[in-house]
């Protein structure tokens, strides 16, 4: 029976290939064959000629894709696409395509009816990913001529049409440099980013769905449908840039959002206080805006962002301000290898915080310690007791003091000079800056109003354990407040250079045993959580004494997985 079922699936690709190609939609050449070997997919890949994609069948989302560059690669690419497939859609039935280099990747909204309508309500471009995951979609395409968007649409309709469909689909294409398009799937759903297509139409697309699932007819012929404006959409994902996008799971214990309007969409399911969890997408939000043009929607768009602030977990939130703001994307020059080809640029290597921000850092401490102060001044019911003052007052001199913040790992001094006039003077290595400011409310949240040497500015500040929390037209920036080291239960000395489970998930598979020797980037297990894979790679090389873990069962983050004894040693150590 499985037979049968794969047979089937893979015969419904070859169909579905053989339809678009009759009626005139542009397909890549590719593999969709019964064969599922590996030695038959290996074949037909080089037949085609490396790159491929290789991809599920029935995947999405990126789910059980992989881009293929050398027949050396191929067979594990191949195996972990497929343990991926299996574990997200339940099917790892496989197809092969020729990958286009620097591809984007458009698609097309479509809607047909019972009557035998179709029409299509111009493209969206979703070319910026990562893990083949759109984060950054816009309508409609930048740079694409009216020319091109009415061949596109047509197209489009042509594959609608082709296969008699009704309701809301979208018709998938790959684009390469010179606006040449190929069909790649059809998508037979409303989409993740289907409100940046109502922005630019003022059309609701769940009613369309709705109506056209009762009987009725499309709304508005093809010419009734006008494109006006441009909209972005922004995914904002529970995940760390830093570490190859990795997601993470954990509480929301703030969370405030921009304010939504007429030309600007928050969707989203979730609120301050909850939980994002290890066993869904890690998406938060959707972010949508539009406005006239491409360059004032973009403007919003990075407004917007700088106004969703979450603390609690690692967000994208920062590379996606990052992102907007790069030149090229600005530009519009857009592609799926936009990221990796801009890797450096969009996730620079640590740089120490500005000193301005370490500035207001301090300042907003010392205005928290204030109403410390007057709370023992009550309750000494002394009002000029010296011991309930936090002025820093002392008689003939400026009281100066030394505070210690956390610039990542890195310890920074800064002392902090009283001034009489109510200000103060912060000397930050040999630098001096002269600052002043107090704190105020708008709504639960606390901002700190700042003059650091003459340059105002207004920041939202977010005290909470250890962490000072900083969010301003220049992004949120992270300020650890040190920890003495008796209240200190947990060192992390022991887990640098370990093999740790990198999030909280479920052991999919164990490629070591105890005795087995390895070399360092040698693959000792994978995880998956949050509807991604990742392997877990031996950080150097040893020898496996002990495997925690076996397949099918959970591993918390920043556990360890296995425990080494290094090769030409009697030292153990757990790792």
């Amino acid at each position: 029976m499985e037979k049968i079922i794969q047979v089937a699936k893979i015969s419904a690709v070859q169909h579905i290939q053989s339809i678009m190609a009759a009626a005139g939609v542009p397909i890549v050449e590719g593999y969709h064959g019964e064969d599922q070997s590996d030695q038959c997919l290996r074949e037909h890949a080089g037949r085609i000629g490396y790159p491929v994609m290789i991809k599920a069948v029935r995947g999405g989302g990126g789910k059980g894709m992989r881009i293929i560059r050398s027949e050396k690669e191929f067979q594990e690419q191949l195996e972990s696409a497929r343990r991926e497939a299996k574990q997200c859609v339940n099917d790892d039935v496989m197809m092969i395509e020729k990958f286009v280099d620097m591809p984007r990747h458009v698609e097309v909204q479509v809607f047909g009816d019972h009557h035998g309508n179709v029409v299509y309500l111009f493209e969206r471009d979703c070319s910026v990913q990562r893990r083949y995951q759109k984060i950054i979609e816009e309508a409609p395409g930048p740079g694409i001529k009216p020319e091109v968007r009415k061949k596109l649409g047509e197209a489009a309709v042509r594959a609608a049409k082709a296969v008699n469909y009704v309701g809301a689909g979208t018709v998938e294409f790959i684009m390469d440099s010179k606006h040449n398009f190929y069909f790649m799937e059809m998508n037979t759903r409303l989409q993740v980013e289907h409100p940046v297509t109502e922005m630019i139409t003022g059309i609701d697309l769940v009613e369309w769905q709705l109506r056209i699932a009762a009987g009725e007819k499309i709304p508005l012929s093809q010419e009734e449908i006008t494109l006006q404006g441009h909209a972005f959409e922004a995914r904002i994902y529970a995940e760390d840039p830093n570490d190859n996008f990795m997601p993470g799971a954990g509480p929301l214990v703030h969370l405030s959002t921009p304010q939504a309007d007429l030309s600007t969409r928050i969707e989203t399911g979730v609120q301050q206080g909850d939980e994002v969890s290890v066993h869904y997408d890690p998406m938060i939000a959707k972010l949508v805006v539009w406005a006239a043009d491409r360059q004032a929607a973009l403007t919003k768009l990075r407004y917007s962002l700088r106004y969703y602030n979450i603390v609690g977990l690692h967000t994208n939130i920062n590379f996606l301000l990052s992102l907007t703001g790069h030149p090229e994307f600005e530009a519009g020059n857009v592609h799926t290898d936009f990221i990796p080809q801009h890797h450096k640029e969009l996730l620079p290597s640590q740089k120490d915080t500005a000193k301005e921000f370490l500035c207001q850092a301090a300042l907003g401490l010392i205005l928290k310690e204030k109403p410390m102060s007057e709370a023992f001044r009550i309750q000494t019911q002394d009002r000029y007791s010296p011991f309930a003052s936090s002025s820093g007052r002392r008689l003939n001199i400026c009281y100066t003091r030394k505070m210690t913040l956390k610039d990542g790992k890195k310890d920074i001094t800064i002392a902090v000079t009283y001034n009489r006039d109510g200000s103060y003077s912060m000397q930050i290595e040999d630098k001096t800056f002269h600052v002043l400011g107090d704190l105020y409310s708008e709504g639960d949240c606390t901002y700190l109003k700042s003059s650091i040497n003459g340059v105002a500015s207004k920041t939202k500040l977010i005290i909470l354990e250890n962490t000072i929390y900083l969010f301003s037209m220049d992004g949120s920036i992270q300020i650890g407040i040190p920890v003495p080291k008796y209240l200190s239960s947990v060192s992390s000395e022991g887990t640098q250079g370990s093999a740790i489970a990198p999030m909280t998930g479920t052991i999919e598979k164990v490629f070591v045993k105890a005795g087995d020797k390895v070399k360092a980037g040698d693959s000792l297990m994978v995880m998956i959580a949050m509807k991604m894979e990742h392997t877990i790679k031996a950080p150097k090389d040893g020898t496996i004494k002990k495997v925690f873990y076996k397949e099918g069962s959970q591993a918390n983050r920043h556990a360890p997985v296995v425990e080494f004894q290094e090769e030409g040693s009697d030292k153990k150590g757990t790792e």
